[in-house]
């Protein structure tokens, strides 16, 4: 095993924790960046161009006729080959969080549409489920698996929000670990059906699973009700006659306790399992190969690569199966950096000292030998557009992806200090109700040039926060209310209309009154 630092990388900030990579006849692509598509990026698609020990960000692009595809974390993601055209491969999406922070519970199929020497196209398909449908959700897996000439997807834990009626603004983004049901999908015709095992007592989520044939094997995961990491083994058979489809669970001894592992195949048989955690603050920097034989399996500890430093002290680190034995890791940069999401990323092969050198000159030429002369003219999709500079690609830009376009997080980012009282600890906090994966919910105060403050820090509610936002009203922080009150002009007061006086009549002389006339006014006076 050899690991290698990417010594230099663009585009750094879209890299976070839940990306997926998948790997195109040796092309391997991003999926799943952070936020909204940015102008500048019109799909959250992205291929990984590695050159020279490089890492860049080329933004690929969708047929007309796709579906929209969101740039979802910690979806369930598998290759789906066609068996009448055996070079020819789709991945399988399933479930994730949107960049809104909910969940997803779709479905969608990704593959190539057309290739050439400057562009990939893309077509997403969203595939309608009828029967049990499983409920959105994420840190998941989905298999394929095959059995008498037939294949069906199988979907296991995860983990969903608690249910709408039950969510406070204390415990909106509170999570719980999904049931323990096994879902077959038959992609054909998009029939679920879910099936409850007597074995799967408790919900597991960030779990590892390798399938071979007719057969899944799902290996340790995080119980989140008792907060454990239990050494599981489970055997997943599934037999696919013309009738009702039989699943059966069989739990092996000698299972592994770890959460959140990648796992990259090295051989038709072989997988090694890499990274994850012990328990909430131990990364498990051991490495195991699994070696599947018919119906057992065998799982035995490897030498490690030489880990640096930097990855031993840190106490998170993420990344995906790059294919072909390789696996990306990112680990968090230091806190003290301008960006604080700038992350350092790091290539693992799994393979022998031969296949490494084959591995690395295989992943680090990610550039198509094709003419140029077949390159077509830019098309691009307008549902993939977020505004009109999207469409504004030339054959020229899109091989390049600008940075520059984006938000500066520096300025306007979220780890600030937004008042005197403000005690948001960056490497602790869990948002209440987020914007962002672990980023605090922000409202703009509109006080001099203006700053951002944290909702929780200003004691809003979400209800309050959303109205704010909704209302297209200025917002002052608790701190400039007082000042922005005293700066607000007077509402004008109109004068008070005055009724006009009635003139006063000529008084009657008395003397020339008539005798009728001076009784009169004598009774109107007394």
């Amino acid at each position: 095993m050899s690991l290698q630092m990417i010594s230099a990388i663009n585009n750094s900030s879209l890299i976070q924790p839940g990306f997926s990579l998948l790997n195109f006849d040796g092309q391997v692509f991003f999926f799943g960046q952070k936020g909204w598509p940015k102008r500048s990026c019109p799909t959250g698609v992205f291929l990984l161009d590695l050159k020279k020990n490089e890492l860049k960000l080329k933004p690929a692009f969708f047929s007309k006729d796709s579906c929209y595809l969101p740039p979802l974390r910690y979806p369930a993601v598998c290759a789906l080959r066609d068996r009448t055209e055996s070079e020819k491969c789709h991945y399988v999406i399933h479930g994730g969080k949107t960049p809104n922070n909910e969940l997803s519970d779709k479905i969608y199929i990704l593959g190539i549409e057309c290739k050439t020497s400057k562009k990939i196209t893309f077509k997403c398909t969203e595939k309608e489920l009828v029967g049990d449908v499983p409920e959105a959700r994420y840190g998941h897996t989905i298999n394929i698996v095959h059995s008498r000439s037939k294949s069906m997807g199988v979907i296991f834990g995860g983990r969903s929000y608690i249910p709408l009626g039950q969510r406070t603004t204390e415990k909106w983004n509170s999570v719980v670990d999904c049931i323990p049901h096994v879902f077959l999908i038959d992609f054909d015709f998009g029939c679920c059906t879910s099936y409850v095992l007597p074995e799967l007592q408790d919900g597991l989520s960030f779990h590892v699973s390798i399938a071979r044939n007719d057969t899944i094997y799902v290996l340790g995961g995080h119980s989140l009700e008792n907060n454990i990491r239990p050494p599981n083994l489970y055997r997943l058979k599934i037999d696919l006659p013309l009738g009702s489809p039989a699943v059966n669970c069989t739990i092996l001894p000698q299972g592994i306790s770890v959460s959140s592992a990648l796992v990259t195949q090295t051989g038709d048989k072989e997988f090694v399992i890499v990274g994850g955690y012990q328990c909430d603050n131990q990364k498990r920097l051991i490495c195991n190969t699994i070696t599947l034989e018919d119906n057992n399996i065998e799982i035995v500890e490897r030498e490690t690569p030489d880990w640096t430093p930097d990855i031993k002290h840190c106490k998170i680190w993420f990344g995906s199966d790059m294919g072909n034995g390789a696996i990306l890791l990112g680990i968090p940069g230091d806190n003290r950096q301008l960006i604080s999401d700038a992350n350092y990323f790091y290539i693992l092969r799994c393979g022998g000292a031969e296949e490494d050198e084959q591995e690395a000159a295989q992943i680090c030429s990610q550039t198509s030998t094709e003419d140029p002369g077949d390159s077509t003219p830019f098309e691009d999709s307008e549902e993939f557009c977020f505004s009109a500079e999207a469409t504004s690609f030339g054959d020229d830009d899109i091989d390049t992806y600008n940075e520059d376009d984006e938000e500066d997080e520096s300025e306007t980012g979220y780890w600030i200090t937004c008042s005197s009282s403000c005690d948001i600890d960056i490497n602790t906090w869990v948002p209440f109700y987020s914007t962002e994966l672990n980023k605090p919910a922000m409202i703009y105060c509109s006080s001099g040039d203006g700053h951002w403050v944290h909702a929780q820090c200003m004691d809003l509610s979400e209800g309050m926060l959303i109205h704010l936002s909704e209302a297209n009203v200025k917002y002052f922080c608790n701190e400039h209310v007082d000042l922005a009150r005293g700066l607000q002009t007077p509402k004008k007061v109109l004068p008070v209309k005055k009724q006009p006086m009635k003139p006063l009549r000529k008084r009657t002389s008395m003397k020339r009154a008539t005798p009728a006339k001076k009784s009169f006014l004598r009774r109107l006076f007394e």
